[in-house]
């Protein structure tokens, strides 16, 4: 059985030793939805919400996200990102709003947390500007995509093909 390196002797959590690790190119794309009412959708595409433009709003909430990451998600490094890409697309069927962010680095340990967070909370700031409008939005399938660089390689979920 593999040693369990998330925890110390007496069985306690640890943050990972990541210093031995080869430093390498990493990235990771992960992606969520929101799920609004047609009404809510107008305003966002209009620009019209009381609170200001929604998407705008959405973007740099995600990319700050990603990069405090390791002050939200406790066994996470902090890591020198070099990338953030937070990109959306608005469908009418099912009336939604699609996130998904790109993130990068070169270190010792990969992205993924990164990303997911930083797409969780564009939509989480999306809901947060239109729940004056709707208050029963749905945040769903908030997933890694894929991941590249480091020791365990390449990850492509069956999805995202």
């Amino acid at each position: 059985m593999p040693e369990l390196t998330h925890f110390n002797e007496q069985g306690r959590a640890k943050m990972v030793d990541v210093t031995e690790k080869t430093v390498t190119h990493r990235t990771a794309v992960a992606a969520g939805e929101i799920h609004v009412s047609p009404e809510t959708m107008t305003h966002i595409k209009n620009g019209t919400m009381k609170k200001g433009d929604v998407l705008a709003v959405a973007q740099v909430a995600g990319i700050q996200a990603a990069k405090h990451t390791w002050e939200l998600i406790p066994m996470c490094h902090p890591l020198p990102l070099t990338g953030i890409d937070i990109t959306f697309r608005l469908s009418d069927q099912p009336c939604m709003v699609e996130i998904k962010a790109a993130v990068t680095c070169t270190g010792v340990t990969g992205v993924e947390m990164e990303a997911l967070t930083a797409v969780s909370t564009a939509a989480l700031t999306i809901y947060d500007m239109c729940k004056a409008v709707q208050k029963d939005m749905r945040i769903t399938n908030i997933r890694l995509l894929e991941k590249r660089g480091g020791k365990s390689g390449a990850y492509q979920a069956p999805e995202f093909w």
